[in-house]
């Protein structure tokens, strides 16, 4: 009998960490599997940071941190948003957590009430509409297909909000597409935005430096709702940090006050080292975070033209992250013998057990009509990924 409770009752694992789950144990059986479905960067963390953090170790950083980090760390981030965001915050404003996934997620625990809506477009990170069931909230899913390059436009926006709408959470580098919202996008939303006074912007943009249009931009930049965007970011994407488990929130105080409230009864501070591994990513060289840049972009620049070149995908040029989001339901009610492929989740499965390329269905992303690829691998692996992927799919009849 099932006696787990209802409100985790009402979650579905992750996706994208049982896709990993799955690739991992046919490469345990010896099958060559070429895992294109965890998006984490395959670089190392750069040494100075590896360094930082073994001088805290020397240095006894071993004990309980305050529950929103240390203040170092704090200020560090202040100066970041500042210097290359143009952002004024103070270090009251910021909390540091395990990782931006646990900051997403405080968030939405702090803001959402029982019934509150939560505007997310879709294509969608797979945990966020997880986590607003987990508040007890309602997620709105907006629509953005690829013929829109995956963002919503200002008029879907103010459709989408109703009495009941608490908060848009907003991905820009997006994942599961690359897609970025251009300064204009954004003001058009903040516009939107403006005439609502009780709806809060959750900012993920956790993928910030990995983009190829140039400049970042955030939509807290709009003067007149700022003080209800809270920014989500970190050290995982930009550092390749995944594991050391550094996020952080910036916003406006009584939110922040709030997530340190609920914070210091479950986690307390994030790890103490990773906080000086962190602090030193954010005040030393970021020569490291352009050169993994321009390799994300060449990567990216190869798997497009790759891909482009698969009969049968539609394909758009993504502009930020590491991930492609090709339209592959032209494929769907086609066979392969006994083999019928109904849906992405049927082809990602296709893929793995005949192509041995894991990659991850739509249908967790709420676009069902794409699959997602990660390319933060190398170029041998992506040619051949791509040469399996086109093969596998000629099969398909």
């Amino acid at each position: 009998m099932n006696q787990l409770s209802d409100r985790l009752n009402r979650l579905t694992p992750s996706a994208t960490l049982a896709m990993s789950q799955k690739s991992g144990e046919l490469k345990a059986q010896g099958v060559d599997v070429i895992n294109m479905s965890v998006g984490e960067p395959d670089f190392n963390t750069p040494d100075h940071i590896k360094e930082a953090a073994k001088k805290a170790i020397d240095e006894n950083y071993s004990r309980y941190s305050p529950v929103a980090g240390y203040p170092e760390l704090r200020n560090a981030i202040v100066a970041k948003l500042k210097n290359e965001n143009g952002l004024d915050y103070t270090a009251g404003q910021i909390t540091v957590a395990n990782g931006a996934k646990q900051s997403v997620c405080n968030t939405i625990m702090c803001l959402v009430n029982d019934g509150d809506e939560v505007i997310i477009p879709a294509p969608y990170w797979v945990s966020y509409p997880q986590m607003v069931l987990l508040a007890d909230g309602k997620p709105v899913i907006v629509p953005a297909g690829i013929e829109q390059d995956f963002k919503i436009t200002p008029q879907q926006l103010e459709e989408a909000i109703t009495p009941k709408t608490k908060a848009l959470i907003l991905c820009s580098p997006s994942n599961p597409t690359g897609s970025v919202y251009s300064k204009d996008e954004l003001a058009g939303l903040a516009a939107v935005l403006a005439k609502h006074p009780n709806v809060y912007v959750i900012a993920d943009e956790i993928y910030e430096h990995i983009n190829y249009v140039g400049k970042h931009e955030s939509i807290a930049q709009f003067a007149e709702i700022k003080d209800r965007v809270i920014i989500i970011n970190g050290v995982s994407k930009a550092y390749a940090m995944t594991g050391w488990r550094i996020g952080f929130a910036a916003g406006p105080e009584w939110i922040i006050k709030g997530i340190n409230k609920l914070q210091g009864q479950y986690t307390s501070g994030p790890s103490s080292v990773s906080q000086k591994a962190a602090e030193a990513a954010y005040k030393g060289t970021q020569a490291p975070v352009e050169e993994m840049r321009q390799a994300f972009e060449r990567r990216r620049n190869l798997i497009v033209k790759l891909a482009k070149d698969i009969p049968g995908l539609e394909v758009n040029n993504p502009q930020g992250a590491f991930y492609l989001f090709p339209k592959c339901s032209s494929f769907y009610g086609k066979a392969d013998g006994d083999r019928r492929i109904e849906n992405s989740n049927d082809l990602a499965m296709y893929l793995l057990e005949v192509g041995h390329v894991a990659t991850v269905g739509g249908d967790s992303f709420g676009s069902p009509e794409c699959f997602r690829m990660s390319y933060a691998t190398s170029d041998e692996n992506i040619i051949e990924a791509l040469r399996r992927i086109k093969e596998t799919l000629a099969r398909l009849k």
